[in-house]
């Protein structure tokens, strides 16, 4: 029954099977951020700009200390996909159960850290006076449903790693619709404010890992879970980290240097800040549209690999770019176009969307480089090299970012709002273009370490 959700990536059409791999994705990432979006809005309607601004300026912050535990989910994928491409059930079924009593330990562990520093990293990030209370209790809340957040991430990871998409997308809109009608429960109803979004948020996020995990258990291929068998097993322990490790290592200094800028962008006061959040709340719907492409290249490569059928990545590379070139220029310029009635849903005030509209007509004109920055990176990965697109992206992206705001933004005539969305695309358009030089250099040592497997694929 569930291979009827499973996508062969080792045969076919790759541009077709990438799409019918994405667009369940996609839509599962864009609903998450609807849902997550509905925080934001619900909370600037009914309660108020700061507690939007609150709720918003958190993301960064989220993001830093989660993103090093979900890159390890990249890993679980890269482990699934390649053994799934040799065919291996039983390697299958040792990275499935690694991976999931995995995703627990972190899930906890970040629970603690954020519960007990969260005052301390809001201060630090210079919270504004008005929003730090409010920040702090959402933050708290938020994170005490880390462990459902780690097993949807990595359960969601196996389930992409064989080609299944749609599964998730299921569980994600049944939570997702709870999530919005607890928001306004919560918020409306009860007179919640902060704490009742972050409350309806756990509660969604608890829903959707019990979901993926029911599914794990009752599923009748290799990638069924057996509770009563969760171990870590050292040899998938160690290949999960090593790939994973860098790219989670890379999303958190990533989200380092987002800090630093959200920091710098608290400095212009309120108004800027509840801008900045809104119209950051919209370009993450166009960056999850993309990032799906991201995903899809790392399972592609992953399979492919796996399975010694060298002469599909180049495929593989040109579709990735492709959909993502133009999902990102339609979909960008589309939401910057539509940019003041999109952010008129998060707040009424005039002020806010002005601020609003600075950063969307900067992030949104250029986002599509962020995309092919992305799939790069998928590429590499899902060829084995976690490391070398880790460094790039730290020296190219994060290091290029936190050296503007210390030079660039430090100037008195370029102290402004707008030079600090400016370090965006600066950084995509230069570590995208040391990605692609990466990836040359990375294929033709493959070709001459595969000299033989290369030319019986013909892809020489």
């Amino acid at each position: 029954m569930a291979k009827q959700y499973q996508i062969d990536m080792c045969s076919g059409s790759v541009l077709k099977k990438m799409l019918l791999f994405s667009l369940p994705l996609m839509a599962s990432g864009l609903l998450q951020l609807l849902f997550n979006a509905a925080d934001i809005i619900v909370v600037g309607r009914f309660a108020g700009d700061n507690s939007m601004g609150a709720v918003g300026s958190t993301s960064s912050l989220i993001n830093l200390f989660t993103n090093i535990f979900v890159g390890l989910s990249v890993g679980v994928n890269v482990v699934v996909a390649r053994t799934r491409g040799s065919g291996s059930d039983r390697g299958i079924h040792d990275a499935v159960h690694t991976s999931m009593l995995l995703s627990v330990i972190c899930g906890v562990v970040l629970a603690a850290v954020g519960v007990v520093l969260a005052p301390q990293m809001l201060e630090i990030m210079n919270a504004t006076e008005a929003q730090l209370p409010l920040a702090v209790t959402y933050l708290r809340i938020y994170f005490i449903g880390m462990p459902a957040v780690m097993v949807y991430n990595f359960g969601s990871a196996i389930l992409r790693a064989v080609g299944d998409t749609k599964r998730p997308l299921y569980f994600l809109t049944a939570a997702g619709i709870i999530n919005v009608g607890l928001n306004l429960l919560f918020v409306i109803v009860m007179q919640m404010d902060v704490a009742g979004v972050a409350l309806a948020t756990v509660i969604s996020q608890c829903i959707s890992a019990a979901l993926i995990v029911v599914c794990l258990i009752k599923d009748h291929t290799a990638i069924r879970l057996d509770l009563r068998q969760l171990k870590i097993n050292k040899h998938v322990f160690l290949s999960v980290v090593r790939v994973g490790l860098p790219a989670g290592f890379q999303g958190m200094i990533f989200s380092l240097s987002n800090v630093v800028i959200q920091s710098s962008v608290n400095l212009f006061g309120d108004t800027v800040v509840s801008g900045n959040s809104s119209a950051a709340s919209i370009e993450g719907f166009i960056y999850m549209a993309m990032n799906t492409f991201h995903q899809a290249a790392v399972s592609f490569t992953g399979q492919n690999m796996g399975a010694g059928k060298y002469k599909r990545i180049p495929k593989i590379l040109f579709s990735s770019l492709l959909c993502v070139a133009i999902t990102g220029v339609v979909t960008g310029w589309a939401a910057f176009l539509l940019g003041e009635p999109l952010l008129g849903i998060y707040s009424k005030t005039p002020e806010v969307i002005v601020a609003g509209m600075k950063r969307l007509s900067i992030i949104l004109t250029t986002y599509f480089l962020c995309g092919g920055m992305d799939v790069m990176v998928g590429m590499l990965r899902g060829l084995g090299y976690s490391i070398m697109p880790m460094i790039v992206s730290l020296l190219g992206a994060c290091g290029l970012r936190i050296l503007w705001i210390a030079t660039v933004f430090q100037i008195p005539e370029y102290h402004t709002i707008t030079a600090v969305y400016l370090s965006y695309p600066v950084s995509w358009g230069l570590t995208f273009g040391c990605h692609v030089i990466c990836y040359i250099i990375v294929w033709r040592m493959l070709k001459k370490r595969n000299r033989e497997v290369f030319e019986k694929a013909g892809s020489v």
